[in-house]
């Protein structure tokens, strides 16, 4: 790790002010919108713009760096981040919001695929792994000091949309002044979605499903927060609350998973995380229990994204583990931009518990799900030698298919160092 730190900061350091930036005005806009007197609904639109907006750059990226380059795009799409932060104040209408989150989502998204795309170029075969380790742990430190930052001024002022601007824009400058030399850029081929879902149904239907959660954790958290009447100190510790649980459980998940029938974990995971929000359905204005209600909601569900990328490569091909690696995000994709409307809907009919309400609904289904699954198909862990692999990655739904595939990669040269090892000892 230390390696990759010595060879990396200059990017690692730029994503944690990026991270920063994006956590806080992710937050602001939920506490500032009420302020503003939005709808529950609306806000859940803005809220579903960003991802909206991501989805779109992720796929549009990749063409703009072959066109004009790494260095032309990640300065250009900066620019518009940092303007488009300091817009809101200006116009305080749902619907300009909205467009400025659609702006503000794939800025982001192509800034990600960049330097995901130079963190992995400046990694070797050896430190791919803790290179994709140290730039998810940034995110998750960067998103938790981003909510920190939320105390820092008056939500119904200037500066806290000042303060993200500001920190987007220097967190460039390290990036750009970078000694890694630009990557090189390679589109894989495309998985479709029917086959994607052919080879594995419980990955398939899990990432959409992880799209509705992670949305509602990271769109909807500080909406619903506003909502049940919490102060902005309080706020910012619940939404805190979901990255460090996915800080906390990470490892252990991780470990898990490299050593059982990962099908088992998934269906346990997704279980007590059903439980959780179940528990903060009921809890009221517990705020002290909803912050632990946090803690296991996030710690479970970050993770399982995780677990069900490295499911589903269980039962792919090794040459075609890149290829599903965009099919994984989209379908992420969309389930992340039908989240917080879902969300926005299910809190105006129920009131603000309709946010764990929503959580606990589809995680229960997914659990269900997951129970079928292993009545319709054998495992594919068959003797307990199959967990000497270790191919966990952990990767956060904020990353772009560039992640997810190097995650993918690694699963790759994992399995096949098994496949070597098992040749040599026959």
């Amino acid at each position: 790790m230390k390696q990759v730190i010595a060879s990396a900061w200059a990017i690692l350091l730029g994503l944690m002010l990026l991270q920063v930036g994006n956590s806080l005005q992710g937050s602001l806009m939920g506490v500032r919108g009420a302020i503003e007197g939005f709808s529950t609904f609306h806000l859940s639109l803005i809220a579903s713009g960003y991802f909206l907006g991501f989805l779109f750059g992720s796929r549009m990226a990749p063409h703009m760096i072959r066109r004009v380059g790494h260095i032309r795009v990640f300065a250009a799409l900066g620019s518009f981040i940092s303007a488009t932060l300091i817009l809101y104040p200006v116009f305080t209408d749902a619907y300009a919001w909205m467009a400025l989150r659609v702006v503000i989502g794939f800025c982001l998204s192509g800034v990600y695929v960049t330097t995901e795309s130079w963190l992995n170029n400046a990694a070797t075969n050896e430190t791919r792994g803790q290179a994709l380790s140290a730039y998810m742990l940034v995110q998750m430190v960067g998103f938790i000091m981003g909510q920190g930052l939320l105390n820092f001024g008056d939500p119904s002022g200037y500066i806290l949309f000042i303060i993200p601007s500001v920190l987007v824009s220097l967190s460039f400058a390290p990036i750009l002044l970078a000694v890694a030399p630009t990557p090189a850029f390679e589109t894989t081929r495309p998985m479709s979605l029917r086959e994607l879902y052919t080879i594995t149904p419980l990955g398939f239907v899990g990432m959409l499903m992880m799209g509705f959660i992670f949305s509602a954790q990271f769109g909807m958290a500080a909406i619903y927060g506003t909502q049940a009447g919490f102060g902005v100190g309080q706020i910012s510790l619940l939404v805190s609350s979901f990255f460090v649980g996915g800080l906390v459980f990470q490892y252990p998940i991780g470990w898990l998973s490299d050593r059982m029938d990962r099908r088992i974990l998934v269906f346990f995971v997704a279980l007590i995380c059903g439980i959780a929000a179940i528990v903060g359905f009921f809890a009221g204005n517990n705020f002290s229990l909803l912050l632990g209600v946090g803690v296991v909601s996030g710690g479970m569900a970050q993770p399982l994204y995780s677990l069900l990328i490295a499911y589903t490569n269980d039962y792919l091909e090794v040459d075609d583990m890149a290829a599903a690696s965009g099919g994984l995000v989209f379908i992420n994709g969309l389930g992340a931009i039908a989240g917080p409307p879902s969300v926005g809907w299910l809190m105006s009919v129920i009131g603000p518990s309709g946010f764990w309400a929503f959580m606990a609904i589809v995680l229960l289904l997914l659990t269900a799900y997951a129970g079928w699954r292993m009545t319709q198909r054998a495992s594919v862990y068959a003797e307990e030698d199959d967990y000497d692999a270790v191919s966990y990655s952990m990767v956060m739904p904020t990353g772009t298919s560039v992640a997810v595939e190097t995650a993918q990669e690694l699963y790759a040269e994992a399995t096949e160092e098994q496949g070597d090892e098992s040749a040599e000892e026959a």
